[in-house]
């Protein structure tokens, strides 16, 4: 599809952007609300199966729903000249992979202040009762203000949906960072996000993956078999602390992993503050900062990981609220509801009170 064309007389192509396996993505000029937005189109040898133009739909609607800073905002999505399409916010960036390629590996500074904003986003939509299935850090965007933000919900299932007996021949995600429960066909749940965070985490600290094979067949036998090497072989100035965090996420069963991103996010927080303090810079206006999606190409600036404060996980997704699982250390101190215990003296004196009375009724009747 060559840029200026318009679909569904709305959105005018401007530029491609890049390339992926099942779409091309393009920067795009929304013509009724005047606005520049990033639109991802599906390949052609997708769009015409119904059954997928379905779940595509649901999972776009999913996805639509979700509005947090370190997440990619849905706008739309159509289907024209024979092809879906989803329409995304768009801000210059560039993904965590290309970082990757450049830097070599990122400092455990660094690592942590990115990860807590990953875990802070793809929680938010655990939460929501949505599972992302394909967290990789190619849909790791760091926009130029240094915010991370998870892109490409596009594929991901609400749990409503997912029975927890399904298997399918059908399996979601990339091969070098999918769940051991992926890998065998399994429907995935935060848990498998949990892992697949765990391998990019992985990844930025040693600036490689604990799995390396030649074929997708041997990458999902050493994912479901192998156990990963201690990043620390790679990089010794990982802390004893994270490392074991990062092997617990990476349990093969999903049962001994952090049951959400956003348990994860708290423990990287804890780490955080055990070896370099607690953030005192705020979110502040940079929370409204948009993004592209996770293929836009632009020049970065110079990450500065201190300015990246760790983001607030007790936001609550307006599809399912929930109660936080994880609790700071300042709220664990024992809070007294006096209210409550002076209206249990007050109970307690009045039913003592009360024994004489019986005693007398007693003595009369007798």
């Amino acid at each position: 599809m060559s840029p200026e064309v318009i679909l569904s007389d709305r959105y005018q192509l401007l530029e491609r952007l890049g390339t992926g396996g099942m779409a091309v993505v393009y920067r795009a000029h929304d013509l009724r609300l005047d606005r520049y937005v990033a639109i991802k189109i599906l390949r052609e040898n997708y769009s015409p199966d119904p059954a997928f133009q379905e779940r595509f739909r649901q999972e776009a609607r999913a996805a639509a729903n979700l509005s947090h800073p370190n997440i990619v905002t849905v706008h739309d999505f159509g289907y024209d000249n024979g092809r879906l399409y989803i329409v995304m916010e768009y801000v210059p960036g560039t993904d965590l992979k290309s970082y990757l390629k450049r830097k070599g590996h990122f400092s455990v500074r660094e690592t942590l202040s990115l990860m807590i904003q990953a875990c802070a986003g793809v929680g938010y939509a655990h939460r929501a009762g949505i599972v992302h299935c394909d967290i990789k850090s190619q849909n790791f965007i760091i926009t130029p203000d240094r915010r991370l933000k998870v892109t490409d919900f596009g594929i991901a299932r609400a749990l409503a949906s997912i029975h927890p007996e399904e298997k399918s021949d059908v399996v979601w995600g990339s091969p070098q960072y999918f769940s051991p429960e992926q890998a065998a066909g399994l429907a995935p749940s935060p848990a498998s996000d949990v892992y697949s965070l765990g391998i990019v985490a992985y990844e930025m600290l040693t600036g490689q993956l604990p799995f390396q094979a030649s074929s997708a067949e041997e990458l999902a036998r050493m994912h479901r078999e192998d156990p990963p090497p201690p990043p620390s072989r790679y990089n010794p100035a990982i802390p004893p602390t994270l490392e074991l965090v990062i092997l617990k996420v990476l349990s093969k069963e999903p049962s001994a992993r952090y049951r959400t991103a956003d348990q994860f996010g708290r423990i990287l927080v804890s780490v955080q503050n055990e070896f370099y303090g607690k953030a005192s810079i705020p979110l502040g206006d940079s929370a409204q900062t948009k993004v592209s999606p996770s293929i836009a190409q632009t020049a970065p600036p110079p990450l500065s990981p201190t300015a990246i404060s760790p983001p607030n996980f007790d936001s609550r997704p307006t599809i399912t609220p929930s109660t936080p699982i994880w609790t700071s250390k300042e709220n664990d101190t024992l809070q007294i509801d006096w209210i409550t215990v002076f209206l249990g003296l007050l109970t307690i004196l009045a039913v003592g009170g009360l024994i004489p009375l019986w005693i007398w009724v007693y003595f009369l009747y007798q």
